[in-house]
């Protein structure tokens, strides 16, 4: 049967029309139980958020994650005139931000609709400040509610209060094969694993190692999996591979990282994924992610787990902004875990 791409669009629109910008974890982390109880999996909720899921023997454990934690957006201060000034969760920039939709969560479960707008915000009235200076989410960028608020006491009196969490609209299109919204990062993944699990029940497949999958739940915030199971003897994520200038990297192509900002990928696991992808046919480059790129394998690493780790994963316009890939490299993406999951020890 092989990758089941109606199930994965199908998944992925869910996961990413899920609000779960880092630290709101709860909705999504629900979402992806109940798959895996469909699915009959053996797994664990970890105590701070995330999902750790057992398969196959207990053979060569490895651990295969992927984060459903979204960057967004706190309120920092509410404004004299009833806006909102904000602050980044992870790494989401003005620029990228400027024009969007966005949901406000209070803490007592209240959710309120606004814009990101630029102040002044009008080019017609202030074409000379707008022209000439960058978006700030500290000085210049606000929240403007979607209520009739003039003040900071109107706006209290709604119940938003400094630290309500906020999540920008995703805007999730599927056009000629190319899968356009934010939070493809990390959100395609996810839908990857669910893919997989689905296909494993569906045709019986037997794994020959040990294998974890690790929803995590902060990866934006660079902690996603400093917890693991102390078994895990190698750790694969898969993440988002930029597209740039100087990439190898390709929306229809699967890319193996060799290294990113932090340090270089195991070069005997790399090359294991390199080999596994050349023996099936898979469309794949190897690339390099510099100078603000990581995944979850560096916060294992660093948390002082003995692990060998690698990462690949489908390439990607946009990061961190309204994302783009194509079909072809989610595929070619799911044929290399696949086949790495499945080859002979």
């Amino acid at each position: 049967m092989g990758f089941n791409q109606e199930y994965f669009i199908k998944t992925l629109k869910e996961l990413i029309d899920i609000d779960s910008t880092t630290g709101q974890y709860q909705e999504i982390q629900d979402y992806i139980v109940k798959k895996l109880n469909e699915f009959g999996c053996d797994y664990e909720i970890t105590h701070k958020g995330g999902v750790i899921v057992k398969l196959g023997n207990d053979k060569d454990p490895l651990c295969v994650t992927a984060h459903f934690d979204d960057i967004g957006l706190m309120v920092r201060k509410i404004n004299p005139d009833g806006t909102l000034n904000v602050c980044s969760v992870g790494g989401l920039y003005p620029f990228y931000s400027v024009g969007e939709n966005v949901r406000i969560y209070t803490r007592e479960n209240k959710i309120y609709t606004g814009i990101i707008c630029r102040i002044p915000n009008s080019i017609h009235v202030s074409e000379e400040e707008l022209r000439n200076t960058l978006p700030d989410f500290r000085t210049n960028v606000c929240i403007i509610l979607d209520k009739d608020v003039k003040t900071k006491e109107q706006t209290e009196a709604l119940g938003i209060r400094t630290g309500d969490v906020i999540a920008l609209y995703p805007r999730f299109e599927l056009q000629n094969g190319y899968i356009k919204s934010r939070f493809i990062d990390d959100k395609f993944a996810d839908a990857i694993l669910l893919a997989f699990l689905k296909q494993m029940k569906d045709e019986k497949i037997k794994l020959p190692r040990k294998v974890y999958f690790y929803f995590a739940a902060y990866e934006e915030i660079g902690h996603g999996t400093t917890y693991m199971p102390n078994d895990i003897k190698d750790m694969i994520a898969i993440d988002i591979a930029p597209i740039g200038p100087d990439q190898t990297s390709d929306e229809h192509k699967v890319s193996i990282f060799a290294k990113d900002s932090r340090f270089p990928y195991h070069y005997h696991l790399t090359n294991e994924l390199k080999e596994v992808a050349e023996a099936n046919n898979i469309d794949y480059v190897i690339d390099i992610f510099t100078p603000h790129y990581g995944t979850d394998c560096d916060g294992s690493v660093m948390a002082g787990y003995d692990i060998r780790h690698a990462a690949f994963g489908t390439g990607t316009l946009n990061s961190h902004g309204y994302e783009r890939t194509h079909i072809d490299g989610i595929k070619n993406t799911y044929n290399l875990l696949m086949a790495y999951l499945t080859k002979k020890l």
